[in-house]
This record gives C-alpha cells, structure tokens and sequence, in this order.
C-alpha cells in the first residue's frame, strides 16, 4: 500500500470538492497517483477518462491497471475495445467529437497537458479543456510547465473552479557527472568516444544508462559499436519469440544487454521486448533517439545526451530546454536509486540548460471543431459565425484569436453589405478614381479607349496653362468645380507631343485657334531639276534610286506619297518649298489618342483626376473602425476561398466532410470525392499517403501520387499552416498507398518493404495511422452524397480484414528476465 505525500492528497481532496485541479510535479514524483487514489483503485463511479500523448502510453497503462484486476477500456483511434468500462485510457484526439457534442466523462485527466503548445497536437488539448461540459472534471497533470497559473486563469475565464497544486522536489534527485573526471582506467582496446565514456560511467556504477542519439542511424551505430568494445560477462538469453520480434541484429545487442529504440523499430519489438527488459533492469545501455523521448516510458539511473539536436521531418531542430528537461527527467528510478545522474557529454549540455517550456497555444485555428459547430448550429437556425466566435473566445490565450468577422458580427447592418472584417478593411482601402467631366461633374473614371484626335476635347481649368497636366496642378479634391473650357487638342501642343514624327506647324486656324500638324522633310531640290528623296520616302513608297527628275517626282513618286500617307491616316495636307527644301505638312487628325470618354460621349485628354473613397464609405460612421482592421486574409475568408462555407457562413457539402477530420485530411477527401473519374478501390489506399510522411517516397517526388494531384487541382499550390502545404496536407508522403494495398492483401509482405531509411515500425505507424483514418470515415456522420456513402462502406470492409497488434499480443518476460542485474564493469585503477 502506497502512502500518499501531502501534495497528493490535497489533489485528491480538491477533485472530490467539485475542484478542477492542475498539478505541476516533477517526472516520476506519483502524479498517476493521485487518480489511482480518486478513482479508488478503478471502482470510480462514472467514467473517468485517463488521455495520454501516444498509444504506445495508452497501452501500457492498459497494461499495468488490467494486471491489477481494473475493468478498464482503451480508445487510441486504431484500437477500441470495452468503451462503457469505469475507466478508458484514451490519445485525446478520440474524445474530441464527444466533448464538441457537449457530452463528458466525470472526471478528463489529461496527462502531460503542456503538449497545449504542441504545433501538431496542440489544438485538440485546447478543445478539449475549452469545451469539457461544467459537469466534467478536469485533472491536468505535467511536470515541465512554467506557468500553470496562467493555465488556471484560463480555467477560471471559462467559469470553472481551479486549484493548482505544485510539488516541486524530485523524488529522485539529480546530479551531475563528467565521466571524463572519473579515475577508472579504461583498457587501450576499448576505443572511442562513447564506448570509453560509458566504459567508465558503468564501472562507477551509474549504470543503467540512458543515451539519446540525434537520429536512428546514430542510435544503431552507437549500439553497435558499444555492444562490440564492451565487456559482456552476464550475456542475456533471449526466448524464441523475443528473438523472432526483434530480429538478428537487434537480438545480438540484447544479448551483451545493450538495444536501441526508435520509431522505425516494430510496436512489438518496442513494447513487447526493449521497453519491458529496460523497466525490469537487464539492459546495461539504451541508445534511444530524441524525437521518441516523449514516448519513452522508462527511466534508468543516468541519462546522456549525445547532441544538441536533432532531425526532424529532415529539418535540422535544436533542443529546446523543455526537451532537454524532459530527456533529463528519465534519469532515475523511483525505490531503486537514491539519485539520477546526468552525464556531462561533449556538448556541454547541463542541467542549467533544462527548464519548463512556457505554455502558450500555437497559433492556428482548429478548423474541424469550429466547422463542426457552425454545422450544428446552422442546422438549429442559430447564426454559424456567431457560435465559432464564440468558441475562439474559450481558447487558451491572452490576445484575441480573430477568425475575421467578430467587427462584422458586431455592425452588421452596414452600406456596403460585406460580411467579413477583411473585406470591409480592403474595400475602406480602396481608392476609387474619378475625373471631372465634361459638364463639371464628378464620375468613376471610365476605362480609356482609343478616339480620334479630331474628337478630343482639352479641358481647360481656370489659373491653370495650357499644356499642364490638371491632376497635378491641384491636390485639391473639391467637390464642386465650375464646368472646363474645352478646347480641340489639335490646338494643344502638349496633347500632341507623342502623335506622329516631325515638327509641329500650323495647318490652319479654328476659333481663333491654331490647328496644328507635322511637317516631314520629303526631298532636297538639285538645281538642274533633279530631285533627291529622303530614305523614309524611299521606303514607304517603295521606289530604288536617291534621285528622280523633277517629272518624275511630280508624276509618280508624289502621288504615290500621298497615297500611303492617306494610308498611315496621316493625309497630306500641302508641299512647301524653303531653300532648295521639299516639306509634306500632314493632318494628325485622323489619328487616335488613349482617352477616356465621359458619360456624355465627349472625349477628354488628361482630365482633372480625384481619389476619393467607395461612396458607401464616405458617409459610412464605421469608416475609421473599417480602416483600423487588418487586411490579411483571416481564417473566414479562407473558409470561403476554399468553398467551405457560403456568404452566411453556413457550411457547405465540402465544409461538412472538412469538419469531420483533422487538419488537411478532410480537404484532401474532399477533392478526391469531388473527382468523379477517382475510383474509391484507389483512394482506399490512397489515404494511407496522408500521413506517411517524407519516409516512403524515397527517392520519388513526395507530394506525388493520385490524390495530391486532385488537391492541386482543387487548391492549386496554396499553403496553409497547418492544412496545406504546396496544396496538399502537411504530413502527405506518396508511397505509402503501395505498401498499405500490399499488407492489406498478404500480411506476410511487410517486411518486404524494408529499406535502411524504412523500418518496420514506421510500416506500423503508417498502417495504424490509415486504419485509424479508415474507422473516422466509417464512424463519420452520413452526408447526402453517394461517393462519401459509397467511401464509408468501403472503409468498414477493408476495417473487418485488418487488425491491429496490441498488448495482448506481446510475449511475457521470461523468469530470469525479471531478476535485478549489476551492471557494474571492473576496469583498472590509476
């Protein structure tokens, strides 16, 4: 019988008070405890709801609390199994639809609640908290979060009643170790730097020894070459089906009592055969890789860290302290030893370097839950934007999390009739043009168009040269201006500026006014008749030679002049002769100016211009609240980019399908059902894609395949953190559909698919993660749409022909495989 601490049983007393609690208490100080105290040993009335981060935690707690005679049942998403039990160890994300639904156990326990800031998972832990029924107890257990206060401010802004309980001291403590300072000899034929460093930390006595490798190749290398240098004089003896579940390298390492744990490796070989042979004592060194710490549930006596970071999703990721703290966290068994050990290793990473993270939530929108209430409440003929605002405001943060229509909401009854904040700031925005016809008035400026010059008008304002441009003459936007002289622009040099080639003259006058036209030198007059053409009069008329008699010219090079000038539009007027000079003054008047003409047919060139606002807006009283909001696309407006919702905010057919899966799963569904030539036989599989990751693709394009091909032709190449990226969701990973249709058919097959960057455990996850995918379409609600019909039955075939490994499955410790071991190597002194 375990003695509860103080701590616990103030927890404990606080929950059975109607209390909300949040306990921050280091790893392995008993915080299962308390609920195991709550619940009286599983015989709690009600349902409690024990979440956890992964499955492979939800099994083992499966494991432990049925061992002690619990009725318990597990939800993970691929496995279900006794669902009305007392207590359900369930992944959050499974109770997700049931809390949105307003339904709730007695008590949610959400261990490790400070994956609140996890970029991935983070938006279903703040649902959950924020839409947890009043009825509902909340127990909120972490051991590396710095401000838990804030987390119950957060609950009290919701109407509930938190109490925060801290426990601060370890159970275990930690200490520092340079292996480096430690006087053991270590022989010459142990060599390098992590077979002699552990060589010394064992021989200590700090052994079992936990090390975290950057990435998988460097957990085996490390393994490898530590199994291979190190001393074995109590080699371990495997059973048959151990051997069989973790394979011949692996079985060899175990043999000198050293593995390496990572995703890649199977769930059996993981769960059934390294974890439970950690926990019971018999392995000297464990090489796990850091992106699996979280799902390391495990400690042994002293912990290394052989980098200061580590790949992920083949980006490089420093360790953050909340990380390191965590990896530190493992250093130590409860009731075994009087204190953790950390390793000082070449990176110089220290305790000092490990600190809790600071919860804040991760930036994005949960788009599933939000859609999903709109759906209900459009269905109950309550405004669906209203009740997504609603929602946003229950979130974990202190700056208001916007979806772009909470002004809108508010003012709804406006001149412009826009439904959404981002639409009213650009529309504020705009700058609408307008010119000063030819009546004086005010109008939108039309779009120009191609006039003759004969029809232009020039208006003149009064104070202002002719010639000068108008609308910047004057930055004055007066409402009211006296109606412009206008005048032909034929008699305005400066509109002809750019008409024609020659030098401007003269051609007559109208109202007192010159028109005006070009004159073009044609030819030079020799003094014995002859004539000498100008090469542009060569070309246009098409004649060989410089010089031509003075009959010629006048009998057949001349009229042919005045024809391609007629041509040209540019007739010729009169010849002039000046010093032995032929000149052609031509009419410009046939030729046309880009203008724009106002609303009673006349012509302008360069007309007084204004900028003013939409006319809606000008008299509009929330034209200064409009200008202040932003004019980035908010999440509403991508919703109706995307089709999900309709100018109300209603949800449409593709909405509905969205609302049902998380991040980019329901968009990609979307598109393939919305593709009538997809067969569903090929997206069954297909599916499996979504959250393959980079892993199966090899050395083929990633974002390959069927079903990325119909989200870009959906979404084109957009992205959205979170949903899209490059058009097709974040996690996809083509290749994934060929091994998943192959399992499907032969279990026998996967190992077959193998590769050195593809381990058998990542096959696992992938099948896990499509059967998981498989049982939300077959659970989903129905839609009155026959390809989603026809999807969801097909999903509860291919379901009843697959099966998922659980505990159940895995092969017991052998006797001699509990029995405590001393991993101490005797090694020379100085």
């Amino acid at each position: 019988m375990v003695v509860p601490d103080l701590w616990q049983q103030q927890a404990v007393a606080a929950l059975r008070a109607g209390h909300d609690v949040v306990v921050q208490a280091p790893t392995g100080s008993g915080k299962t405890l308390i609920f195991e105290l709550w619940s009286n040993q599983g015989r709690c009335r009600g349902q409690a709801v024990y979440t956890v981060p992964t499955r492979a935690l939800a099994n083992d707690k499966l494991a432990e609390w049925r061992a002690r005679g619990w009725n318990v049942g597990i939800t993970t998403g691929d496995l279900s199994d006794n669902l009305d039990a007392p207590v359900l160890v369930a992944t959050l994300e499974t109770q997700k639809a049931r809390l949105l639904r307003g339904e709730g156990p007695d008590l949610l326990v959400i261990d490790e609640y400070q994956m609140l800031a996890d970029p991935d998972r983070g938006l279903n832990y703040e649902l959950a908290i924020a839409m947890a029924p009043p009825r509902t107890r909340l127990l909120l257990l972490s051991g590396s979060v710095a401000n838990p206060h804030h987390v119950v401010r957060w609950l009290e802004r919701l109407g509930r009643r938190p109490v925060l309980i801290r426990h601060d001291q370890r159970p275990v403590p930690l200490e520092e170790v340079d292996p480096q300072q430690l006087s053991y000899h270590v022989p010459p034929e142990i060599s390098g730097y992590w077979p002699r460093l552990v060589a010394k930390a064992l021989a200590e006595g700090l052994g079992p020894i936990l090390i975290f490798a950057p990435r998988r190749q460097a957990a085996e290398a490390m393994a490898t070459e530590l199994a291979r240098q190190l001393p074995n004089p109590n080699p371990l003896t495997l059973s048959p089906a151990q051997k069989q579940l973790v394979g011949e390298p692996l079985a060899r390492l175990l043999k000198c009592r050293i593995a390496y744990h990572h995703s890649g490796l199977s769930y059996a070989a993981r769960a059934g055969v390294v974890e439970p042979l950690a926990k019971a004592g018999q392995l000297r060194v464990v090489v796990a890789t850091m992106g699996l710490a979280a799902g390391i549930n495990f400690s042994l006596r002293s912990v290394a860290l052989a980098a200061d970071s580590y790949r992920r999703d083949l980006i490089e990721t420093p360790l953050r302290p909340d990380e390191i703290l965590q990896m530190f966290g493992r250093a130590g068994r409860r009731g075994l030893d009087e204190a953790g050990f950390i390793l000082i290793t070449h990176n110089g990473i220290r305790l000092r370097d490990a600190a809790p993270v600071h919860l804040h939530r991760c930036g994005l929108v949960d788009w599933s839950a939000l859609l999903s209430v709109m759906s209900a409440a459009a269905d109950t003929g309550r405004d669906p934007l209203e009740e997504a605002v609603r929602l946003q405001e229950r979130l974990f943060t202190t700056h208001p999390i916007t979806l772009g229509v909470e002004v809108s909401l508010r003012h709804r009854d406006v001149p412009c009739g826009l439904s959404t904040d981002t639409e009213r700031a650009r529309h504020v925005r705009r700058r609408l043009r307008e010119m000063l016809n030819s009546r004086g008035e005010w109008e939108p400026m039309p779009t120009p168009r191609d006039v003759p010059v004969r029809d232009v008008r020039v208006p003149l304002l009064p104070g202002l040269p002719e010639g000068v441009r108008p609308e910047k003459a004057t930055a004055d936007n007066h409402a009211h201006l006296a109606p412009p002289m206008l005048v032909p622009a034929l008699t305005v040099p400066a509109a002809l500026e750019k008409l024609g080639t020659g030098t401007l003259v003269v051609l007559d006058h109208q109202d007192g006014r010159p028109i005006h036209g070009r004159a073009l030198t044609v030819a030079d007059l020799l003094h014995d008749h002859r004539v000498v053409l100008q090469k542009w009069v060569r070309r246009l008329v098409g004649w060989n030679g410089r010089q031509v008699a003075r009959a010629v010219w006048e009998q057949q090079v001349l009229p042919r002049l005045k024809e391609r000038l007629m041509e040209r539009r540019t007739p010729l007027i009169q010849l002039v002769a000046h010093d032995h000079r032929l000149t052609a003054w031509i009419s410009l008047a046939d030729l046309t100016l880009r203008v724009p003409v106002d609303r009673h047919g006349v012509a302008l060139w360069r007309p007084l211009i204004r900028e003013v606002h939409p006319p809606e807006c000008a008299t509009c009283p929330l034209q200064a609240t409009c200008r202040s909001l932003p004019t980035a696309t908010a999440t509403v407006g991508l919703w109706r980019w995307l089709g999900l919702i309709d100018g109300q905010g209603r949800p449409t057919l593709r909405g509905r399908l969205v609302s049902f899966f998380s991040q980019g799963q329901g968009l990609a569904l979307a598109a393939a059902l919305e593709d009538e030539s997809y067969p569903l036989e090929e997206l069954i599989y297909d599916l499996a894609n979504l959250d393959a990751g980079h892993r199966f693709a090899g050395e083929e394009n990633r974002w390959g395949g069927r079903l990325a091909a119909a989200c870009h032709a959906r979404y084109g190449l957009r992205t959205i953190p979170g949903y899209l990226e490059n058009g097709v969701p974040p996690r996809y990973g083509a290749g994934a559909a060929e091994i998943a249709a192959s399992v499907h058919r032969d279990p026998t097959s996967k190992h077959a698919w193998v590769t050195d960057t593809l381990g058998v455990g990542d096959i696992d996850r992938m099948l896990i993660e499509w059967r998981s995918l498989l049982r939300q379409i077959s659970h989903a609600p129905s839609l009155p749409w026959p390809r989603w019909t026809a999807l969801q039955e097909l999903a509860r075939t291919v379901l009843n022909e697959t099966q998922s490994p659980t505990l159940t499955d895995l092969p017991p410790l052998e006797p001699h495989q509990t029995r405590r071991v001393d991993h101490r190597l005797v090694l020379r002194r100085h």
